[in-house]
């Protein structure tokens, strides 16, 4: 079995996630990375902040990562969006709903999923496909959605990863749904040891996260 220790910055939080739940290892590592920084972020208000992001505790899988924003219900934009992401649309993707991506028949399905996420608060996992057609290969996908709150404390915010298999190819590249997954938040064990009691050794002194402008950046370590 493979498995990824802590949030990918230093085993910080010792946790061990499980990354054979689909065939290819390659894309569910992202989607773990970013998994075990989430869970380690839980606390006994709930879901993380949006303002607990730090970039650097993402930034091995930062060009799969994207933020996104409730506008309506079962209605969410991208706020930011890893490069992975724009190749597969072929443009920018800030500012687009989450269901440019999806084929038509796949919208309402997507749109459900989304009000699970935040209404419930719970996770999705889903395994998507995109047909071949003149100019693409077929290519299989991987997504996971993970609530956040606002500053105001609500959760209308979500920090994803969407990894796909494949060559590109031609772009616009859509998506249909094969599989989806939605477990609650509750049912997520959160860490034995909050950050806040960490042994000094493991311990850094955190910089005032700052939004990035239009596209996700990195923030460089101190570490050596």
């Amino acid at each position: 079995m493979k498995t990824f220790f802590g949030n990918g910055s230093g085993s910080k939080f010792g946790k061990i996630v499980a990354m054979d739940r689909f065939d290819s290892g390659r894309s569910l590592s992202p989607i773990r990375q970013a998994e075990a920084y989430w869970t380690a972020l839980l606390d006994g208000n709930g879901v993380p902040k949006r303002a607990q992001i730090d970039p650097r505790g993402l930034e091995n899988v930062l060009e799969y990562t994207f933020i996104l924003e409730r506008i309506a219900p079962g209605l969410a934009r991208y706020r930011l969006a890893g490069s992975h992401l724009n190749a597969l649309a072929g443009m920018e993707v800030r500012g687009m709903p989450i269901t440019a991506f999806f084929e038509s028949g796949a919208r309402q399905e997507i749109t459900d999923v989304l009000e699970q996420v935040f209404a419930g608060p719970s996770i999705a996992e889903l395994e998507l496909t995109s047909a071949g057609k003149r100019g693409r290969m077929h290519m299989q996908a991987h997504m996971i959605l993970l609530p956040l709150k606002s500053d105001l404390g609500d959760v209308s915010r979500i920090l994803g990863v969407m990894v796909s298999d494949g060559a590109i190819g031609a772009t616009p590249r859509r998506f249909s749904v094969s599989d989806s997954r939605v477990r609650a938040v509750s049912d997520v064990q959160a860490p034995q040891t909050p950050a806040a009691k960490l042994a000094a050794g493991f311990a850094e002194e955190q910089d005032e996260f700052k939004k990035p402008g239009s596209h996700l950046r990195l923030v460089a370590s101190r570490d050596k």
